[in-house]
């Protein structure tokens, strides 16, 4: 119910109802006797299901409510309906929205009468189909469920001779892409025609005075973090989650996800009529998305060999998920389901052998000054907040290193791990990059920090204590990389996200692989990526790397979300659920901890 009150920070939970509120000003004492109701309704800017998931972002009041109609009101409602037909948001949500291209159909050319799938409307719709139909004039006349009839609703108009009824169920701005006038319309949809200039009845209206009645009545409220929210704000979450619905739509099937990691994966993709099933096999999940039309979302580092060029050849798309670079509370390893993810149609980020989506937006997006600032702020947080990847916890260490000579940080990284394989070019594993550094800066102190699921026990890339004590001035172990960056004169990686968060704190990056984060006039690279060039600004690399290229699922409400919501679950550690596997994986890593330690007392 807190979710609830966030649209009335001026009032207390009395009493909840199905669709009502019983609310008193702060400081008035409860009165005996019920006190006034004050109701609401779900309001023309409703948010979409994602698989059952919903939260409400606007709220219409049902209150006396007189808009003001002075000429700020009125061209401020112009400009919201403006961008509202332009974004193709309001009306029903989450429904097929494939325009009138998409249904092989001349634009606004059609007289279209809406079904209300009501037989109370029925008289007043059977009117509208006849008024329509002696005024066609040769124009054609479709016939089209109402978008925010149930779905279980049988029609009540039947097309007559010369008219013709669509497939039920499609979005309103498809209806209005038809329309040269649109007939039996519901107030809903006379407002946004009203917004798309799409006469009603035969008359064009003018959006400023409805829109601005909405305005006045509607509260809107953050759907994460149950704050209120301004109608912008509002409405920039309704466009992110329709092109989510429209992006998530297009997957089919997912193949080689964990079974730990499942259900986020599922939230990841869900749309209103549901979320993509998982499958084992390759045939599999290429028949799967040929029968339904659609695109198999492959993990990357599970993908077969040879599958891309499989999925090619049947015309099927494909799409590579990874972990996200601000992923969780905690490793990967210990069956932690991330909430960011990278989804790419082109490649997979850390290969840099064929181009990627996210290396596409980096050399080719516009970074207009608002998403620049965006982009600061978030980076700003991110450096307050100590947010890194895993975002483990530590002491900072003391390093000890004398006076003079230049701190090098080497981060370690799991030699297995397809950034490396990929990514890693000459140099292949940890021991291999610290002999390079080493040799290129003699007089350095190298500071070496093994990966945290080394530490942890798993994966392959642990190095012998002989081997660090040759090339090694001091190991670091148990503690965060935030505790280590303001200590260091450089970082030098072959392929980690270690480097890229060291470039969000100033902190000189070397590259020795070909990371995403290379090649953009951002760090020293050894061995240049290919194709790359364009100089970035550190916020330009932010936004693509951030904002753009990332997918976030809220932990909490399991609903697609900006990155700024997953820094505020950073600070909640209830908001990271474990796996039923964690304690089986937690003995495992302690396990081949202590064996690892003992063959070093050897």
């Amino acid at each position: 119910m807190s979710r609830l009150m966030a649209f009335w920070p001026e009032h207390r939970l009395v009493s909840p109802g199905r669709a009502a509120l019983w609310v008193l000003p702060e400081a008035t004492p409860a009165p005996r006797r019920a006190p006034p109701i004050l109701r609401y309704a779900p309001g023309p800017l409703r948010s979409p299901h994602f698989d059952g998931r919903h939260a409400p972002v606007a709220l219409l009041v049902r209150e006396a409510v007189s808009p003001p109609m002075d000429a700020v009101a009125l061209d401020r409602a112009r400009a919201v309906a403006a961008r509202i037909a332009a974004e193709r948001l309001g009306g029903e949500p989450g429904l097929p929205d494939p325009g009138a291209e998409g249904l092989g159909l001349p634009a606004r050319a059609a007289l279209l009468v809406l079904d209300p799938c009501d037989p109370a409307g029925a008289p007043a719709a059977r009117a509208a189909l006849a008024h329509a139909l002696a005024t066609a004039r040769g124009r054609p006349v479709l016939l089209a469920r109402d978008p925010a009839a149930p779905r279980e609703a049988p029609p009540q108009l039947v097309p007559p001779a010369g008219a013709r009824a669509l497939a039920p169920r499609l979005a309103p701005w498809t209806l209005l892409d038809l329309a040269a006038e649109l007939h039996g319309a519901s107030p809903e949809m006379a407002l946004l025609a009203a917004a798309a200039g799409v006469p009603v009845g035969g008359a064009v209206l003018d959006p400023a005075p409805g829109w601005a009645a909405v305005i006045a009545a509607t509260r809107c409220a953050d759907p994460f973090l149950h704050r209120p929210w301004r109608l912008e704000q509002a409405l920039d979450q309704l466009a992110a989650w329709q092109a989510t619905q429209r992006e998530n739509r297009r997957v089919a099937v997912c193949l080689g996800i964990a079974t730990w990691k499942r259900r986020r994966v599922a939230a990841l993709f869900a749309h209103a009529e549901g979320a993509p099933g998982f499958v084992r096999r390759p045939g599999q999940a290429i028949a799967a998305a040929k029968r339904q039309g659609g695109a198999v979302a492959a993990w990357a580092g599970a993908m077969p060999s040879g599958f891309r060029e499989a999925c090619a050849r049947a015309g099927v798309p494909l799409l590579t998920v990874e972990d996200g670079f601000v992923r969780s509370r905690g490793l990967g390893a210990r069956f932690l389901p991330g909430a960011a993810y990278a989804v790419d149609d082109r490649g997979v980020y850390y290969d840099p052998a064929r181009p990627s989506a996210l290396e596409h937006l980096l050399a080719a997006a516009d970074f207009p000054p608002d998403l620049l600032a965006r982009a600061a702020a978030l980076r700003r947080a991110i450096v307050a907040r100590g947010v890194t990847k895993y975002n483990l916890t530590g002491a900072a260490p003391v390093i000890a290193a004398p006076p003079g000579r230049p701190r090098l940080l080497v981060p370690g990284q799991v030699e297995d791990d397809a950034s490396v394989r990929l990514g890693g070019g000459a140099i292949q594993g940890n021991l291999a990059l610290l002999q390079a550094v080493r040799a290129a800066h003699p007089a350095a102190f190298l500071i070496y920090k093994p990966h945290p699921d080394l530490e942890a026990g798993f994966r392959k890339g642990r190095l012998e204590a002989s081997a660090l004590e040759a090339l090694a001035d001091q190991v670091v172990t148990g503690a965060p990389l935030t505790a280590l960056f303001p200590q260091m004169d450089a970082v030098h990686t072959l392929t980690s996200l270690s480097g890229f968060e060291a470039l969000l704190r100033g902190v000189p990056v070397v590259t020795w692989g070909q990371p995403f984060y290379a090649g953009w006039g951002l760090t020293e690279d050894r061995h240049p990526p290919p194709r790359r060039g364009r100089t970035l600004t550190l916020d330009a690399l932010v936004a693509a790397a951030l904002i753009l290229f990332p997918r976030q699922v809220d932990p909490v409400t399991e609903l697609p979300c900006p990155p700024e919501v997953i820094l505020e679950r950073l600070d909640d550690p209830s908001a990271w659920k474990l796996s039923p596997f964690t304690l089986h994986r937690g003995f495992e890593g302690w396990l081949r901890g202590t064996v690892a330690r003992l063959r070093r007392w050897r």
